[in-house]
This record gives structure tokens, C-alpha cells and sequence, in this order.
């Protein structure tokens, strides 16, 4: 029936200015010939794309929020620092410094920090530019049109609800350990599941902890922000004793080991000379960078999504007193800290302790037992209950808030977009809250973790890309001079070497289409760099040239969108070298997303089909942007890229439209 119904809508929308049929005898000598059919087609593709790529107008201003504007920039840098600095600070820095990187640990935390920076950037801009609720979602949609929106939007869902139940789960776990793992052991013994794709037992607890959490978002956002606060407080305090403790009872000369240490020290360890010879091998040579460069690389690409959750802050938009200054702030402070928390934490555990000895489940405390303290394991204790609290907060705070946003927008039903006499998308609240109690109950997550992933670092990708269209789009009332008769190739060369002083549809259509050849050679370069490691690491050729050629390809994009005019518009923070840091975040990205399994892609589209179901189906009809009137000016705030450009005329030659318009 819905299908029926679209078909009318979409004749209504775009096909009502299709002209009857003309009798052959009465026609125009010079009348278009083409049958009716082909009309009709090329029209309702015309239609759709049009609806596909429509963007949201951004009203001037700060005023019109249903929400509460009560955050502070201190709120914002708890909120942040609490949902990035979870539980893996006590668990990640064990396990990379011992299987991956050894003593240089504190490297790969500083370049997983750069790259995070470049995506953290990027959401600073976007912050300062459009300070509405929605995230990647929102900027997404005014920058590249609904379809991408939409997508950005389902994506932040899946890594937020699942987030959400691996957290919650985290947190009974660590929690039942404490207890002697008596949880477990009753709920193993008398609800058993067996099924594939459930948990081993119901998890009561990790549900009934995202209920009693989404209640008190609900109650209200400055009451949640205060329980945020607390919570942070006592895990960087508990981190803070960590990194001290390490320094003073720690011992330089563990970062200096020898390779024929090694042996001797597992010798001591395993009294068995046989069996420290098979574990110096596992444990590279000793020294700073025991596994090398590439080890250090390869602890850095897991170290990276330590820093994930920082994005959590560009949902606040409409809650903040000044979200221009606030939410740059916020984001890259909230970066720094939890950098300085990893970095000092990770020297302090392979200062106190050979990295070949630690334990890759529990390391603090048997780093604390090691320099004879063992009784520091209940601080340690305490401050993992604290950030796995924090954690869990700041994956459920930014759920409801995308769902809002959406179902305010018309793509998602909407009585999710229904706000409490507190201010509060209560309904969204609960709704996210109930799906993610519900994932945390009965399923295992552990298969799902790599579909997160997938989601989040797809969103870190388009903001990166659509910070670089914001910055190079012409005004709503900017034309090309006409410079003559000139070749569509020469136009082209002349953009490079001779661009215009200012922003035009042109220079913009040469960005977007520049882009989108970056977008073909990063999946080229993600492909080789994957599935050719093998080849790459035998040194061949042919490799080698197909790792080289999209590199230079890149670099030749980069070059060419460099050489473009940027807009003048100014807002409170901006992203520094563009268009290098953007396009290296998308360059890294997609690369780290090439490295996930087939299993996680598999599921991943499966959510998505699932997403297109509900866009086609709903979404699209029901799109506020599409009862927009005709003719309407649009509201923009400075630096908005929401008003849509058409192609102008260069001299004679006619500008390419940008992909997507």
C-alpha cells in the first residue's frame, strides 16, 4: 500500500508539469518525439534525485531550541573526557603494550591521538558553524543532502546503542568479578541460552543499569551532567594516583631491556630454559620498540578507538549556553586530557613492570602486586567502576539527541521528537534506552563490536568531507564572469593555475568532483593496503605501484582543491591546513575501516537495508525540508553551505554540477 502511496506523492512532486500527450497529426514540426514512457521515467528519477539531495536550511540564530541551553564548557569537557576515557584505560594499555608495542606504548597513543585530533578538528568546525543538535548527522544534511544525512544519522544510532549494551555489560561483568563472579554462576546454572547470536545467561543487572540510566536522562540533561561530573572527577583522580604511583616506584631500566634479558627474565618466570626461549620469540627483541616500528604502528590502529567518544559533545548543540566557542573547546580539550591519561598511564605500567610479564586482563593490579602494593588493587577497582559509569553515560547521552533530531526533521517517526516540560527528549530517551537494555539482556555483543566501528568511523569520514565542501562553497548570490569562448579542458587547467580570487559555483564543482576521485583512490589504497600486505611486505613490484599510483592520485586532488579559493565566511574555530588534515583523516579512515572483517561488513548492511526500508518508506515522504514553500529564502547561519547553488555558465563553457546536485 505504502509503495502505491509513493508513487502518487512522487507523480505530485515532481511530475505535475508533464505536458499531455499531442495527437502525431497536431505536433510542432519541431517537437520533442520522445514516447510519454520515457518522460515519466526520466521524471520520477529526476524527482527522486532532487528529493535525495535536498538540504536542510539552518535558521539564523540561537534562539527556537525546544531543548534546555544549560551546558557549560566544563560540562561539555566531563562529558567528553567521561565517554572516551572508559574502561580501556585499564584494560588496552596491557594488552597492546605486551602483544604489540612493548615500552612504546606511549607512541602508539600519541599518533592514535594526532589522528583522532584531525576527525576531532573537523567536529570543532561543525560545532562552531551549526550549533544544533544532530552531529555528523546534522552537518551532513546541510552540506551533502538528506541521503547522506540519513545515513551518517543510522550509523551514529548503531555505534551509540551498541556502545551502549557492550558498556552496560563491561559493567556487570566487572562488577560480578567483584563479587566472586556469583552473578554469573546463578544466572549460568538456572537461565541458560544456547542459542547462536545470545549471551551464555540473561545479563538482569546491565539491563536494569541502562533503565535506571535512561530515567535520569530523561529527568533532566544539567542533573545528568552533574552525575557525569562526579564520576569523571573520581576516575581521573584514581588515574592520576596510577601515573604518579608508576613514576616513583617505577624502573627506567625496563624500557632499555636487552633481547638476551629476555630469556633470563622468563627463565626466572618459568624456571624452564626450553619454554623461555619459545616466549623470548613472542616478545621481540627488547628495547624501547621491541617489535619494531610496525609494531608500534599496529598498537597505534588499536589505540585509536580508545579515543572514540569525543563526538558524543557535537550532539549538544542546542543545549549549550555558546555552543561556537563551548563545543571546539570542549572537543579538543577532552582530547588532550585523555591523552595525557593514556599516555601517563601506559609509561607507568612499563616503567613498574617488564611489558613481557603483564597481564593483559587485569594489568594494573598485577603491576601493583608486582612493586609489592598490592593493596592499591582497590583504587584501581574503584576508578574502573567509575569510568565504565562515565562511559556508559556518554554513550547513552548522545542516542536520544540523534534520535530527536531526526524524527524532528520528519526522517524518523515523530513522536520521537516529543520534548518534556524539562527540556528533554524524553521519548527518544526511553525508546534508545529500552532497545539498548534490551541488546544488553540477551545478546552477545562481542561479534558486534567491529559493526560499531564501522559506523563511527563512516561518520568521522563525512564530516571530514564535508568540512572541505563547506569551506570552499561559493555565497547563495555568487556567479562566474564570463571570460569568453573557452574550452570545458582549458577551464579546468585554468582553475588550477590561474583560480578565481573568489568562490564560485565553478572552483566548487571542481572541489566536489575532486573529492570524489579522492573517495575511488582511498578505496583503491584501503584494498591494497589490505588485502596485498603479504605482497607489500615481500617487497614486490607491481605491488609497490599499485600502493604508489593512488597515493600520487591523492596527492594531485589535494593539490588541485588547495589551489581553490576558500570562502570568506569566518566562524569561531576552523580546521588549520586545509585541505591536507581533512582529506588525511579520510585517507586513515578508510583504511581502518578496510581492516575490518567481512562478518562485520555483512552485518553492517544488513542494518543499513534495514535503515533504507524505514528512509523509502517513511523518511522521505514525511521530510520537513520537502514542505518547505517554494521559493522560500533560507535562514542561514555564517558559513552554512545550506542553500543550493546550481551551475553557472563559465564564458561559454558549462560548469560540471558537483555529485549529488
Amino acid at each position: 500500500m505504502w509503495m502505491a502511496g509513493a508513487a502518487r506523492k512522487m507523480f505530485r512532486l515532481g511530475l505535475g508539469h508533464i505536458p499531455r500527450a499531442v495527437p502525431t497529426g497536431q505536433q510542432h514540426p519541431h517537437a520533442c518525439c520522445f514516447p510519454l514512457p520515457q518522460i515519466l521515467c526520466w521524471g520520477c528519477l529526476l524527482s527522486v534525485s532532487k528529493m535525495l539531495s535536498r538540504r536542510k536550511q539552518v535558521p539564523v540564530g540561537l534562539e527556537g531550541s525546544s531543548l534546555r541551553r544549560c551546558l557549560s564548557t566544563v560540562d561539555l569537557i566531563a562529558l567528553g573526557v567521561g565517554s572516551t576515557l572508559g574502561a580501556g584505560v585499564y584494560v588496552l594499555a596491557g594488552e597492546v603494550a605486551k602483544t604489540s608495542s612493548g615500552p612504546s606504548i606511549v607512541l602508539s597513543f600519541l599518533i592514535a591521538a594526532v589522528v583522532s585530533a584531525l576527525a576531532g578538528l573537523c567536529y570543532a568546525e561543525f560545532g562552531a558553524r551549526v550549533p544544533l543538535a544532530g552531529s555528523a548527522y546534522l552537518y551532513s544534511y546541510v552540506t551533502v543532502g538528506e541521503l547522506w544525512a540519513f545515513i551518517a544519522g543510522w550509523n551514529l544510532l548503531l555505534s551509540y546503542v551498541i556502545g551502549t549494551a557492550s558498556v552496560a555489560r563491561a559493567w556487570s561483568a566487572t562488577f560480578d568479578q567483584l563479587l566472586g563472579k556469583k552473578m554469573g554462576r546463578f544466572l549460568g546454572a538456572h537461565v541458560a541460552m544456547s542459542s547462536v547470536g545470545l549471551a551464555e545467561h540473561p545479563d538482569a543487572f546491565a539491563a536494569g543499569l541502562v533503565v535506571l540510566l535512561a530515567g535520569l536522562l530523561s529527568f533532566g540533561v544539567k542533573e545528568s551532567t552533574m552525575v557525569n561530573k562526579a564520576f569523571t572527577a573520581l576516575n581521573v583522580l584514581v588515574l592520576l594516583f596510577v601515573t604518579v604511583s608508576g613514576f616513583i616506584k617505577g624502573d627506567l631500566s625496563n624500557w632499555k631491556l636487552r633481547e638476551d634479558d629476555l630469556p633470563r627474565a622468563a627463565a626466572h618466570k618459568a624456571e624452564n630454559q626450553s619454554v623461555a626461549d619459545n616466549m623470548t620469540s613472542a616478545f621481540g627483541v627488547g628495547g624501547f620498540m621491541p617489535y619494531g616500528f610496525t609494531g608500534t604502528l599496529a598498537g597505534a590502529s588499536t589505540c585509536f578507538y580508545a579515543f572514540v567518544g569525543f563526538d558524543c559533545i557535537a550532539t549538544t548543540g542546542e543545549e549549550v549556553r555558546d555552543p561556537q566557542r563551548s563545543i571546539p573547546m570542549g572537543i579538543i580539550l577532552s582530547l588532550l586530557i585523555c591523552f595525557l591519561a593514556y599516555f601517563g598511564v601506559s609509561a607507568a605500567l612499563t616503567l613498574m613492570m617488564p611489558y613481557y610479564l603483564l597481564d593483559t586482563m587485569s594489568p594494573l593490579p598485577a603491576a601493583f602486586e608486582y612493586v609489592g602494593w598490592s593493596s592499591a588493587k582497590h583504587a584501581v577497582a574503584v576508578g574502573s567502576l567509575c569510568a565504565l559509569t562515565t562511559s556508559l553515560l556518554g554513550s547513552m547521552f548522545p542516542m536520544p539527541r540523534i534520535l530527536y533530531a531526526m524524527a524532528r526533521d520528519g526522517l524518523l517517526f515523530k513522536p520521537l521528537a516529543k520534548v518534556s516540560c524539562r527540556q528533554c527528549p524524553v521519548v527518544a530517551t526511553l525508546v534508545s534506552g529500552g532497545v539498548a537494555a534490551l541488546l544488553a539482556l540477551l545478546f552477545d555483543l562481542k561479534a558486534l563490536v567491529d559493526v560499531m566501528s564501522i559506523g563511527t568511523l563512516l561518520a568521522y569520514l563525512l564530516v571530514a568531507g564535508c568540512v572541505l565542501l563547506l569551506r570552499y562553497q561559493p555565497g547563495p548570490s555568487t556567479r562566474d564572469t564570463s571570460v569568453g569562448k573557452v574550452p570545458a579542458v582549458q577551464l579546468w587547467w585554468n582553475h588550477l593555475v590561474r583560480p578565481p580570487l573568489h568562490p564560485t559555483p565553478c572552483s566548487s564543482a571542481v572541489v566536489a568532483w575532486a573529492l570524489t576521485a579522492v573517495a575511488a583512490l582511498v578505496c583503491a589504497l584501503s584494498w591494497v593496503s589490505t588485502a596485498g600486505l603479504p605482497c607489500l611486505q615481500a617487497g614486490g613490484a607491481w605491488c609497490i605501484a599499485t600502493l604508489v599510483l593512488p597515493l600520487l592520485g591523492i596527492l594531485v586532488a589535494a593539490l588541485l582543491v588547495w589551489r581553490q579559493p576558500q570562502s570568506r565566511e569566518r566562524a569561531s574555530f576552523t580546521v588549520p591546513c586545509l585541505p591536507f588534515l581533512p582529506l588525511l583523516s579520510i585517507t586513515i579512515n578508510s583504511i581502518l575501516m578496510a581492516r575490518l572483517s567481512a562478518a562485520a561488513w555483512l552485518r553492517y548492511l544488513l542494518w543499513m537495508a534495514i535503515g533504507f526500508l524505514i528512509y523509502f518508506g517513511y523518511g522521505i515522504w514525511h521530510s520537513t525540508e520537502s514542505h518547505r514553500p517554494k521559493g522560500a529564502a533560507p535562514q542561514e547561519p555564517p558559513g552554512s553551505t545550506a542553500m543550493e547553488v546550481s551551475p553557472e555558465p563559465c564564458g561559454t563553457a558549462w560548469c560540471p554540477s558537483a555529485p549529488g546536485q
